[in-house]
């Protein structure tokens, strides 16, 4: 950008908020990755705006592009998907609430680190409104929860797609679901035993979908509004 007809002073744009759909019930694995494909057509092609899409799915694995077949340690116990995303093997079921951030980054910032840390950011905000401390990890996707003793869970998974500067796929947080369905894959890679996962329920919590919807809606335009002045 121009710095004369933009100075790096002036303030900068607030976007919009995207369009939010809650789904009823479970939604299909292949029915979501469809639904997306279809929506960020529509976005690329100018025909569709910024869209987050809030769903529980049944019980699956999904494998995303740098996932390791040996990291899927039971094959046979739940349908097994390619996601399409960056990132490895994780876990979708009831209890979980899964959020597809279909947003325009053209419009917003075309940096895919910012993206990643706007999500980590997101996801963090929100888990704060319930009295839990999310932290990032380097070398380790996703928020953790510190369990005291040098034992640290995740909370929260993230995995995205961009086409032309469209994002997809996007953040997952456990809520309430079946913990030990995580044990037929290493999550994201990562298989030392003090390393593990956790819910809010698991924290004490007796959180529910609606009210962790209610502060994912509270904390986005905070942290994804602001767009910063592009150079």
């Amino acid at each position: 950008m121009d710095s004369a007809a933009a100075p790096l002073s002036e303030a900068p744009v607030i976007q919009p908020s995207p369009e939010w759909v809650v789904a009823d019930g479970l939604v299909d694995y292949a029915q979501a990755l469809a639904g997306m494909e279809a929506h960020v057509g529509e976005m690329i092609a100018g025909q569709a705006g910024e869209r987050i899409w809030l769903l529980e799915h049944p019980p699956l694995y999904t494998a995303g592009t740098s996932a390791h077949i040996e990291d899927l340690t039971d094959p046979g116990r739940f349908p097994v998907y390619a996601a399409g995303r960056g990132g490895q093997y994780t876990y979708h079921g009831p209890g979980q609430r899964v959020a597809y951030t279909m947003l325009d980054l053209k419009r917003r910032k075309p940096d895919v680190r910012w993206l990643v840390s706007s999500l980590e950011e997101w996801v963090i905000r929100a888990l704060a409104d319930f009295n839990v401390k999310g932290e990032r990890r380097e070398g380790r996707v996703g928020i953790w929860v510190d369990r005291g003793q040098g034992r640290e869970d995740k909370i929260a998974a993230i995995g995205i797609r961009i086409r032309r500067w469209v994002s997809f796929h996007g953040i997952s947080i456990n809520v309430e679901p079946d913990l030990s369905h995580f044990s037929g894959i290493v999550p994201c890679g990562i298989a030392q035993p003090e390393f593990g996962v956790t819910s809010l329920v698991d924290l004490g919590l007796p959180v529910s979908m609606g009210d962790l919807d209610d502060a994912l809606m509270r904390h986005f335009d905070a942290v994804f509004s602001l767009a910063a002045p592009q150079n």
